[in-house]
């Protein structure tokens, strides 16, 4: 098949190759710019070409590349196509400049499309590359005062974009590298080798605690000497080159001591009979190390210590030497001390033994020895501290640390000094305890344990003891999560420590941990008014308080109790409640209880309407009583009672006597069976009708209406209705009879005989008579 392939792109020219096509006379290339109008570009090779160049592209641009293999005849052979970009432009340095002698900063204006930039330093035929993401960038490996031709090249993913035009320039000069030494305890001499292209030096000292003031020299040698400084005190010399502009070159710091003074005040612990001696001495400013010569005639025994005492091995009894000491540091020597007369000491003790006979006492015994006035232990801890105990027994306390070890050696003393050291021994003590014990209630059957960690520990075990067992929780961290545990009970939280050299430490202090209160369980809720409840619940925690809270759509309402019962009030009517119960103790809150329904009972209707449909029926009518499903209503007197059961809000009730006062009650009874007995105002039932309504004709257009008073106090009224008129006739009071005049014959009239009422409308319910 017929492919392309590229070999190398630039900012303005993509290079490709293709294979022979048998047949082809020529090849035509042809380059279009993917997202830019109007801009293609169309080249042809011949047939014995199989490398092309693409120029006067567009920087940054992706091009479709088409490739056709044509014959003689202008017929295509086969074609290929593929997709490349061209490099971004090329950048522009802005400036290149030394800040360290081996490095050059450039920095220039960002390309667009450029992804990085290649950096070249060029000196000569050898040259460095570094690739960076923007500008700045550094070029680095580069060598002192060396001129660099500085070029950049912008890359993308198509490739790098040609060299920008170059920048010179040059690293600025090495450092000195200084060769310090202190002649004496109050000189430093400084030296170091010729830089390249250096003009001069600046050399500079000080204290390097910041005491005193900075000595600083400029000079064109290689050389140079501090005076009159401190001895064995540490100065920070630094010191850079110039060339001959001035600039300056890299700097070099050095630290150096200044030897240190011979020690003063040099003791000589000794006796006759012994074979070592220990040497003291007040300690020198600077000095790291002493030396400690005794000298015998021809023999010389030499000890040399970081502290101010030493022990001089291998002495002979009855002998006399003369011992000085020099002090030592990295910068020399002082001189020797005058000589102090030393006789030889007691032998080293030996059966030495120790013991821990208590956390924190280390008791340390050993053999008497020939000679032994009283005896010095000596115990050092692996933290650097040493402590020392002086007796003449044979046997030493010493006050000790957990998870430390001490290395411990014993010496004897007479009149004269020190005995040899003997063996050093090592002890271990046991782990420390932890630390910052603290116990974290999490939950009624979870404590989680945490402590600070201690020396000495390679692992913890945290136990948790009550009266019915123990909980355990081994593990390196410092913090352990005990759970399972019972609620409502003490524990006693005990974190050991343990060690592979000593085991565990059983000295730890425990700590009381009381878990949270258990959930209560509520046994029973009764109901002590419309709105009030009680609620028992099995009491099983030590000074908890509990809380019940009833939950419902109306609210919640709460309830507290260090008992085993509470009473919630003001609850709403008709309402549905979830009631559950914490415990809440000084060590946390319980888990809830698990819940109980509560239903309380139904609401009374606000409003309720009596209305006389007759004279022995009424009708009752209410508004709706939240939680309420039926209704009994009750109308009752001493003349008799009338009741009424209904899903609907309103009843008709009958048998109802007339001139009666009523008692008016009303049940409201919710669908589980729960009642309210609400108490409205009483009702009065209308007055009588009278019986025995008679009518007589009084001559041609008059009629006399007789009827028999229900109440002798009564007053009544009488309706006369027709078609022609309406005649009304109300007769004094006392009286049975009316009289109606002036009536137009040949009509049928509708007589109505009724009680006179204090207030309200004429009654419409009594008996109605005809008249024609």
């Amino acid at each position: 098949g017929f492919s392309m392939s590229i070999y190398d792109v630039t900012s303005r020219s993509i290079y490709l190759r293709w294979p022979k096509i048998s047949g082809a006379s020529s090849y035509r290339v042809t380059a279009t710019a993917v997202n830019t109008v109007g801009h293609s570009l169309l080249a042809h090779f011949s047939d014995v070409t199989f490398k092309g160049t693409l120029t006067s592209l567009i920087p940054n641009t992706l091009y479709a590349i088409q490739a056709e293999a044509i014959d003689k005849n202008g017929i295509i052979l086969a074609e290929t196509q593929i997709m490349q970009s061209t490099a971004p432009d090329i950048p522009v340095i802005d400036q290149a400049y030394s800040k360290l002698s081996n490095s050059i900063t450039v920095e220039w204006r960002a390309v667009p499309g450029a992804t990085s930039y290649l950096l070249t330093a060029q000196d000569g035929d050898s040259f460095i590359e570094t690739v960076v993401t923007n500008s700045p960038g550094t070029v680095t490996g580069l060598k002192p005062a060396t001129l660099y031709r500085i070029t950049i090249r912008s890359i993308n993913s198509g490739g790098k974009s040609q060299p920008s035009p170059f920048r010179k320039a040059k690293t600025v000069l090495a450092a000195p590298v200084l060769s310090v030494s202190s002649p004496s305890c109050d000189s430093i001499a400084v030296r170091w080798k010729a830089v390249y292209m250096a003009a001069g030096f600046c050399v500079s000292l000080m204290r390097s605690d910041g005491l005193g003031r900075m000595l600083k020299e400029n000079t064109t040698n290689t050389s140079l000497i501090f005076t009159n400084l401190d001895p064995g005190t540490l100065y920070t010399i630094k010191a850079y080159a110039w060339n001959i502009n001035g600039i300056p070159g890299d700097d070099f710091t050095y630290n150096q001591r200044t030897s240190p003074n011979a020690p003063a005040d040099v003791q000589v612990a000794f006796n006759s009979g012994a074979l070592r001696a220990i040497v003291s001495w007040m300690p020198t400013e600077g000095a790291l190390t002493y030396s400690v010569t005794a000298s015998s005639g021809l023999l010389k025994l030499k000890c040399n210590t970081s502290s101010a005492s030493c022990v001089v091995p291998s002495l002979q009894c009855g002998s006399e030497y003369y011992v000085s000491v020099t002090a030592y540091n990295d910068a020399g020597s002082s001189k020797p001390t005058d000589a102090v007369s030393l006789k030889t000491i007691p032998c080293a003790p030996v059966n030495i033994s120790i013991e821990e006979d208590e956390p924190g006492h280390l008791l340390v015994s050993w053999s008497s020895v020939n000679f032994g006035g009283y005896y010095v232990v000596f115990v050092k801890s692996d933290d650097g501290l040493e402590a020392h105990c002086n007796t003449s027994h044979t046997q030493c306390h010493f006050q000790s640390d957990c998870g430390f070890t001490y290395f411990i050696s014993v010496f004897a003393y007479n009149k004269a000094g020190q005995s040899p050291l003997g063996d050093v021994f090592n002890y271990t003590t046991a782990p420390c305890c932890p630390s910052d014990l603290r116990a974290v209630v999490v939950s009624s059957d979870t404590v989680q344990v945490t402590w600070a960690p201690v020396r000495g520990v390679d692992m913890y075990q945290t136990r948790a003891v009550d009266w019915s067992g123990v909980a355990l929780c081994n593990g390196t961290a410092t913090a352990c999560t005990l759970s399972a545990l019972q609620c409502n009970t003490q524990y006693n939280v005990t974190v050991y420590s343990f060690s592979e050299a000593r085991g565990s430490n059983t000295s730890c202090a425990s700590k009381y941990v009381a878990t949270a209160p258990c959930s209560p369980e509520i046994k029973n809720i009764s109901k002590e008014a419309l709105s009030v409840v009680s609620v028992h619940w099995q009491s099983n925690n030590e000074e908890a308080t509990y809380i019940v809270t009833a939950r419902g759509e109306a609210g919640l309402w709460h309830c507290r109790s260090s008992g085993n019962s509470c009473t919630l009030i003001n609850l709403p009517c008709g309402s549905a409640f979830s009631v559950s119960a914490i415990a809440r103790s000084p060590a946390g809150q319980s888990l809830p209880s698990h819940s109980v329904p509560l239903e309380t009972a139904p609401c009374c209707p606000n409003d309720l309407i009596v209305t006389q449909v007759t004279q022995s029926v009424t009708n009752i009518s209410w508004s709706v009583g939240m939680g309420a499903q039926t209704y009994v209503t009750t109308l009752e007197s001493p003349k008799g009672q009338a009741k009424c059961h209904t899903l609907q809000n309103y009843c008709l009730l009958g048998c109802i006597t007339c001139s009666t006062n009523y008692t008016v009650s009303l049940k409201a009874i919710s669908e589980t069976g729960l009642t309210s007995s609400c108490t409205y105002q009483g009702y009065s039932s209308s007055a009588c009708c009278p019986s025995g309504v008679k009518l007589y004709r009084l001559g041609n257009n008059g009629i006399r209406v007789y009827w028999r008073a229900s109440e002798e106090t009564r007053d009544y009224h009488t309706d006369l209705h027709g078609s022609k008129g309406n005649f009304t006739c109300t007769p004094s009071s006392g009286l049975s009879h009316c009289d109606i005049m002036e009536i137009p014959c040949g009509d049928v009239y509708t007589v109505v005989v009724s009680p006179v009422t204090d207030k309200g409308p004429k009654l419409t319910f009594c008996p109605k008579k005809i008249y024609s």
